[in-house]
């Protein structure tokens, strides 16, 4: 099931790593920093934003 992100979060989220923006991926329900190369989850609507939950990409 997927969730939205509400904009207004999305504008004041950045990349705890990085510092950088972040983009949602509503069909993979995660938060995806391309500057540290890692997507953040989203469960139940809410984004678990720590590196460790984090899953790297290429």
């Amino acid at each position: 099931m997927s969730v939205d992100i509400d904009p207004k979060l999305l504008e004041i989220l950045v990349c705890p790593l990085s510092k950088g923006l972040l983009t949602y991926d509503r069909a993979a329900q995660e938060l995806i920093s391309e500057q540290a190369k890692l997507a953040f989850p989203i469960r139940n609507g809410i984004p678990i934003m720590l590196v460790e939950e984090a899953r790297e990409i290429v």
